[in-house]
Parts: C-alpha cells; sequence; structure tokens
C-alpha cells in the first residue's frame, strides 16, 4: 500500500526534511503521522502525495514507484487517493453538492452516476440536508465534512488526512475522528498527518513519530519498543 525505502529529502541549500526514512503501511491500517511543526511530517505527505520527489530512496504508493513514476501518470495516481486538507479547499462559489460533483467531472464520470454517488456520500458524512449550501454557509466542521466527502467520492483504498481537525473546535475534532474510523471499518486504509499528540494517542491505533526528519517511534515497529533507536541517535 505505502512504502518508504530508505527514503532522504534534502531542499536547497542543504536542508535535510527527512533522512534514511523506512516505513511500510499495509492496506486497511489506520496511522498517524505525528510530529512537532518542522520535524518533517509536511515533507511526508508531500511525498506520498508526489507533490516532492524523494532525493534519496523510493516512495511506493498504490503500486506507483513515485521515485520512477512519469510527469503524465501523476494524475492517474492521484486519483486513487483520496486526500483531506486542513483548510478544506473548497470552491467557495460552488455549493456542497456542487464540489463534490466537480471532483466527479474532472475525471468525466458521467452525471447520472454524479446524480446517484454524491447524495449517498452526502448522507454518509451527515450533510444530505445541506447540499445546497455554499461552504460561506457551513461551519468549520460541516465543510471538513464536504471535503471529507470529496475525498471519499471515488471510492479510494486510501484516504490521507492533513491536519483533518486544525480548523475545528474539539467536539468537531472527535466527529470527524469517528468519521474516519468508520471508514476505516470497511476496509479503507486511513494515514493521518497531524501535530497532536492527545488526538493521536486517544485513538490508540498505530502511530508514526517523525522528529528532526527521522522516524523515532513506530508502534508496529518491534525495534523501536527494544530501545535501539533513541531520540538521542537522531538530534542533529
Amino acid at each position: 500500500m505505502i512504502d518508504f525505502k530508505n527514503v532522504t529529502k534534502v531542499y536547497e541549500p542543504k536542508i535535510t526534511a527527512l533522512k534514511n526514512v523506512n516505513v511500510h503501511i499495509d492496506k486497511g491500517e489506520f496511522v498517524f503521522v505525528l510530529g512537532h511543526s518542522g520535524a518533517g511530517k509536511s515533507t511526508f505527505l508531500k511525498l506520498m502525495l508526489r507533490e516532492e520527489k524523494a532525493t534519496k530512496g523510493e516512495v511506493i504508493v498504490n503500486g506507483y514507484n513515485l521515485s520512477k513514476i512519469k510527469e503524465k501518470d501523476i494524475p492517474y495516481m492521484r486519483r486513487t487517493l483520496g486526500v483531506v486538507f486542513q483548510d478544506f479547499r473548497l470552491i467557495p462559489n460552488l455549493t456542497a453538492y456542487e464540489n463534490i460533483a466537480f471532483a466527479m467531472r474532472v475525471t468525466n464520470i458521467d452525471e447520472k452516476e454524479i446524480k446517484k454517488r454524491v447524495p449517498y456520500i452526502l448522507s454518509l458524512v451527515g450533510l444530505e440536508k445541506k447540499g445546497d449550501k455554499l461552504p460561506s454557509q457551513l461551519s468549520g466542521g460541516e465543510q471538513q465534512r464536504v471535503a471529507l466527502a470529496r475525498a471519499l467520492v471515488h471510492n479510494p483504498d486510501l484516504v490521507i488526512a492533513d491536519e483533518p481537525t486544525g480548523n475545528i473546535d474539539p467536539a468537531l475534532s472527535i466527529e470527524i475522528m469517528e468519521l474516519l474510523k468508520a471508514i476505516n471499518s470497511i476496509g479503507t486504509t486511513v494515514v493521518v498527518v497531524t501535530h497532536e499528540h492527545e488526538l493521536a494517542h486517544r485513538y490508540a491505533k498505530r502511530i508514526i513519530e517523525i522528529r528532526f526528519g527521522r522516524i523515532v517511534d513506530d508502534t508496529a515497529d518491534p525495534k523501536f519498543k527494544q530501545g535501539v533507536a533513541p531520540y538521542e541517535e537522531v538530534k542533529r
């Protein structure tokens, strides 16, 4: 599903954002990628989306080797993903329904399928009565649910959520996380990138922690439990 193999990412001038990262995420997992600002988690996300290319090593997502992929194939790779952004990225002059439908139209989905699929997805996230509302008429939590619905509209095998609770209040954060749990329960792989330690530990899923560009903890990896990769080893 997702493989990082000896991945290093260096930005000019000689800024190492990630160093020798090795991670494997299986289909159906629910994983938090945890780290403070500047730790390297945003670079980890950008490499998964092929917004950046690894300086060294290989990144493989949904069968695509992103270190070797041709530029023309990147849009097709991204269509296998559902991505939820912290800032929602909704089109302000389109309704909730049209924001979701737009994501289908740009991939040439038949209008008949759109009319069938969009109401179903809206009901899945509890917004069946808000389809005619503009983003400005929705709360932050509702906008995030529209963004989540848009991410789900192509029935992806993998959903990546970038700080999905960053712009909403704590009560709504729980709602969004419960929706992601429900999505994961039907077999969809979910990766949540966050700086919120409490959020990650509350849901007791697999946690991969990044500090100073290195993996310093992975609750699914026995070597960290054995103290092989302590924090002191990765200080710059």
